[in-house]
Order: C-alpha cells, then structure tokens, then sequence
C-alpha cells in the first residue's frame, strides 16, 4: 500500500469508495430516500472532482498493490472552525474511510498517521476495532459518547473526534 495525493482521474473511484465506505457504516440509520439524497449531495463523481481541485481540502488516497483505492482521508485547511481556534494551522478532519472489506490491515492507521503528520501534533496511537465493538466500551465511552473513531486526544486533554458536519467536534 502507498499513500499519495488525490489527482483528477481519481474521482470517480474515490466517489465510489466514498459511497460504499459510508454505506457500510452508515446505510442502515437513514431513510432509504434521504440515504439516496445524501449520496447524490457528498458522494456524487462531480463534487468530488470539485473538491480535489479545491486548494483548501487535502485527499490523501490509500492505494493497494493491484492500484485500486483502499481508504482515504480528506482534510480542510484551514478549518472551517480556525476564527476558534488559537493554532497557527487549524485543520478539520472531514473524513476517513477504508474499503469495507479491507478493514483491519492497517489503512486507517496508516491515514491517521498522514493526518496527525499534516497536523503536526505529536501522538500514540491506539488501534481501536468497530467491527470487534471496541468503540462501544465502557472505556472508550468515556472518551467519546459518539462512539466514533478516530479520536484524538490533545496534549491538554481536549478530545476530538469527525463530526458528520465535517469538522471538529471539542468535548
């Protein structure tokens, strides 16, 4: 697997992963209609395509042996929250998605690593397991009440974690 930048020829495989990454975790919380709607809306080949030109959002793109896309991350910079914010560089994390039957191989650490690298904020990483429920623990409970990875915690404590508006979501 190599991590690189989104090109142009990318949209419409990254619109697809999009679609179907969300749909794996997704897909059953939603009216079938509003589900539709919502695809159409995020999803769609031409949006994406617009948000690959656009300078201000980053799509790093796992891509496997064989060339096909296997996750992918998607950074605002600046953050859509910076006028909050008193760092020098906000970023918002808007998302990161692996292909559902690539899950647990290492993708969405290898893009979270991109992101915190991006983001400059020294960190540990803990693999946490949805498919396994960990993110429904106790203990991560405690974290997070979403129950959602990824989730950073910041060195003063502050946690956070991909809200479904794409952004920041501070505790």
């Amino acid at each position: 697997m190599i991590l690189r930048p989104a090109r142009p020829a990318d949209a419409a495989p990254l619109a697809e992963l999009g679609r179907t990454s969300f749909c794996a975790a997704f897909a059953q919380l939603y009216d079938p209609a509003d589900l539709a709607a919502f695809l159409a809306e995020v999803y769609a080949e031409s949006v994406v395509a617009g948000e690959i030109a656009d300078p201000g959002i980053t799509h790093r793109l796992a891509v496997a042996a064989d060339g096909a896309l296997a996750g992918y991350a998607k950074i605002f910079d600046p953050s859509c929250y910076a006028e909050y914010s008193a760092a020098r560089r906000p970023l918002a994390l808007g998302q990161l998605y692996t292909d559902p039957a690539q899950t647990g191989q290492g993708i969405g650490t290898a893009l979270m690593d991109w992101v915190l690298a991006e983001a400059r904020v020294p960190h540990d990483f803990v693999p946490v397991s949805t498919k396994a429920g960990e993110n429904r623990t106790e203990a991560f409970t405690k974290i997070n009440p979403r129950q959602q990875v990824p989730v950073l915690r910041l060195p003063d404590g502050t946690i956070i974690t991909i809200v479904p508006c794409k952004s920041f979501k501070v505790y």
